[in-house]
């Protein structure tokens, strides 16, 4: 741990002590450093503790206490069948962490509803499990992002570790079953009524299918079309789609946002990924080639500001590390490289599908997390 304490004047008068620093910069406020350092003990805390999330994730630690009912580390490690001084260890990490809450008086350990909703429930809206899994794979990663900063190639999304995908899917998921249906569909004019009647729906950019299949679900008379680039996600999602009951009226394949099959489409859906294209303005214009002259392209995006001053706060702070770590690499690795980042904001967005020929553009909706646009001719 740096120490920054000044040592305490005494009777004879001493030089204030200085820090080596280069030629020409100013010498630093160590009162400021020590504020800095104190911010950094919680953010390396927090950097450890979603290590020891994703751990008691995988090893089903968090499921087994979702109940609340209160646990010595020896009754949780049975109940799992995982060893106990390992078990004890993480109690004592996720209990300082405040993940999880001790009592002092009986030495065991328990969640409340609210830790539960958000460790152990993986359909609530506010679970964060899949978001850890996605920063362990930053961590896995960063040599070949380092090399792909060095070389200006990029980093393919095929290219990143599978716990990516995985996170990906399960972080995005419980948004989309708080909103998708409820709220961003209806906000797109005329569309809920079409697909309540029975519409052609092409989900672009997939991934595993978790907003395809909910669609299906939500809409029995419409038929849905999955598609991504990623051929070991498209066989995940075929899975998915049989494992809800919904494969009848779901496809999904392999395919680019540039080279997807037309089918006469009423809606086609991004969710999340137009910024990680490389050439979002020809993905664009290939989609009004496989609409309906009144078809819409529904657009889903991390929420953001068109300027950085209003994008420097703690939504900003995941999505620009994000942006750093997965979807600029992706979008430089691909054809053009236009590098749009998780924070273009509405302004650049909407250039893109300008650009692309449209003429309406409309943001629809919005949650703290993300933004929902409607696009038409």
């Amino acid at each position: 741990m740096p120490n920054t304490d000044l040592p305490k004047a005494g009777k004879s008068k001493q030089a204030k002590p200085k820090t080596d620093m280069p030629n020409g910069m100013q010498q630093p406020d160590m009162q400021k450093v020590d504020a800095l350092v104190g911010r950094l003990v919680g953010d390396l805390g927090a950097s450890v503790s979603g290590v020891l999330v994703v751990l008691g994730d995988h090893l089903g630690l968090f499921r087994a206490m979702m109940d609340g009912r209160p646990r010595s580390s020896m009754e949780l490690a049975e109940t799992t069948g995982l060893t106990e001084r390992n078990v004890r260890e993480w109690l004592a990490a996720m209990a300082a962490s405040d993940y999880i809450t001790w009592h002092e008086a009986s030495n065991k350990f328990a969640m409340t509803p609210e830790q539960a909703l958000v460790f152990a429930n993986e359909e609530s809206p506010a679970f964060f499990g899949g978001a850890f899994e996605i920063v362990q794979s930053m961590w896995m990663d960063e040599p070949k992002v380092e090399e792909a900063f060095r070389t200006g190639r990029g980093l393919g999304w095929h290219e990143h570790s599978t716990c990516l995908f995985r996170g990906t899917e399960r972080f995005f998921r419980p948004g989309y079953n708080s909103h998708l249906v409820t709220e961003w569909i209806p906000a797109l004019k005329g569309m809920k009524e079409k697909l309540e009647s029975g519409a052609e729906v092409a989900d672009v950019g997939c991934g595993h299918g978790a907003s395809t299949i909910l669609m299906a679900q939500a809409f029995p008379k419409s038929h849905f079309h999955g598609f991504d680039y990623h051929g070991p996600s498209i066989e995940r999602a075929k899975r998915a789609a049989k494992e809800a009951g919904v494969a009848d009226r779901v496809t999904f394949s392999k395919a680019s946002a540039k080279d997807f099959p037309a089918g006469d489409y009423d809606l086609v859906a991004m969710f999340d990924c137009l910024h990680d294209m490389g050439d979002p303005v020809g993905a664009g214009r290939h989609i009004r080639e496989t609409m309906k002259k009144d078809g819409t392209w529904m657009i889903v995006e991390p929420f953001a500001h068109d300027g950085l001053k209003d994008n420097l706060n703690p939504v900003g702070r995941v999505y620009y590390g994000a942006s750093t770590m997965i979807c600029t690499p992706a979008s430089m690795a691909q054809e053009v490289g236009l590098g749009l980042g998780a924070q273009a904001g509405e302004m650049k967005l909407r250039k893109v599908a300008l650009d692309a020929g449209y003429h309406h553009f409309r943001r629809a909706s919005e949650t703290p997390f993300n933004m929902i646009f409607e696009v038409r001719n």
